[in-house]
């Protein structure tokens, strides 16, 4: 049996129907991440299982106990929010304290609790300090502790690294995975970034108007996806595609008979330039983005197709320079015109 089972969980708000029917498995010890546009009910699936909101249909276990109706107090689960969530007149060991002085954990074993996660999240110099004493990121990190102490079966974080800038995503983010294989608890954690979704998960679960689109390891759903929305969500940039139509015969011939009508994806590394005259189709370049480490270089082509080759070498191309375009269609994937893998990389 698995550690948490979501079983055909529904949720509405009004009319609205804004989870469908979910069933997850996650086993203990995982990290698994939700992922999806705005409004696909990633935030909305996470408050669910926290007990922040009414489940309106399903089951929710939690090692073999239904807990679908239980208080979110008593769900034995923690929750760190993209707004830190700290009370500011207390200071950083009384924040995190504070779930376990409520609950009249002798002193003692507060400060131990409170001294062992402070000691893994790099707190302990900061401890008599209030937040507005602390940065963006060492106020997340006093959330993440506040959950620490209190030693619950599953962490939940939604969003936590929101309300930070680059360099702090970054370095948070890593404190984030250490933490996880430190403790080796199971994690459920939502993003709208794809980067910290591919970094940080065992699996990822990929949403959309409420329903799961595909879950899987992050380079099965790169290399694997199940289809065109899960390919162009995940990735970056972005897949490719172009309408079989906007491609020369020579492209067209090599389709799967399923995909008639429809459209090829190719990740960017897939796409190679040539010098013009050159290559299976003709482009022009629009834009340029030289990143350091690789160059990222934007192509239309005679029939209207947009595409991205990814380079990890400098380029002397500039915008207006014709192109020719290599593809390695052994890579592409294929895609029916309403959107359904009819052929991919195996």
């Amino acid at each position: 049996m698995s550690f948490l089972q979501l079983q055909g969980i529904e949720k509405y708000f009004g009319e609205h129907r804004a989870i469908k029917g979910i069933d997850l498995q996650i086993e203990k010890g995982e990290f698994v991440v939700f992922v999806g546009p705005s409004g696909c009910g990633k935030s909305t699936l996470l408050r669910l299982i926290a007990g922040l909101e009414a489940i309106d249909g399903g089951k929710l276990s939690l090692e073999g106990r239904d807990i679908t109706r239980l208080p979110s107090s008593k769900r034995d689960l923690a929750m760190v929010f993209q707004s830190y969530a700290l009370y500011p007149h207390m200071s950083v060991f009384e924040n995190m304290s504070f779930a376990l002085k409520l609950a009249k954990a002798p002193a003692e074993v507060i400060r131990t609790k409170v001294e062992r996660a402070a000691q893994i999240l790099n707190l302990t110099p900061y401890l008599q300090r209030t937040p507005k004493e602390l940065s963006g990121g060492q106020r997340q990190r006093v959330a993440i502790g506040r959950a620490i102490v209190r030693a619950p079966k599953v962490f939940l974080f939604d969003e936590p690294l929101s309300n930070l800038d680059a360099a702090l995503r970054g370095q948070t983010r890593v404190e984030i995975a250490k933490l996880h294989r430190e403790l080796g608890a199971t994690t459920i954690y939502v993003t709208h970034d794809q980067v910290e979704a591919m970094t940080l998960a065992d699996r990822v679960v990929v949403l959309r108007d409420g329903q799961i689109e595909q879950v899987g390891s992050p380079l099965e759903l790169y290399d694997r996806p199940a289809n065109q929305f899960v390919a162009q969500f995940i990735g970056t940039p972005q897949m490719n595609v172009a309408t079989l139509a906007q491609l020369p015969a020579v492209v067209q011939q090599q389709a799967p008979a399923g995909a008639a009508g429809g459209s090829i994806g190719l990740r960017p590394e897939s796409v190679t330039l040539q010098p013009a005259g050159q290559g299976l189709v003709d482009g022009r370049v629009e834009l340029v983005e030289a990143l350091g480490a690789e160059t990222l270089i934007y192509v239309s082509t005679p029939g209207g197709a947009q595409l991205v080759a990814r380079q990890n070498t400098r380029s002397p191309l500039h915008a207006g320079d014709a192109v020719g375009v290599s593809i390695e269609l052994g890579q592409a994937h294929w895609f029916d015109p309403q959107g359904r893998v009819v052929g991919a990389r195996g």
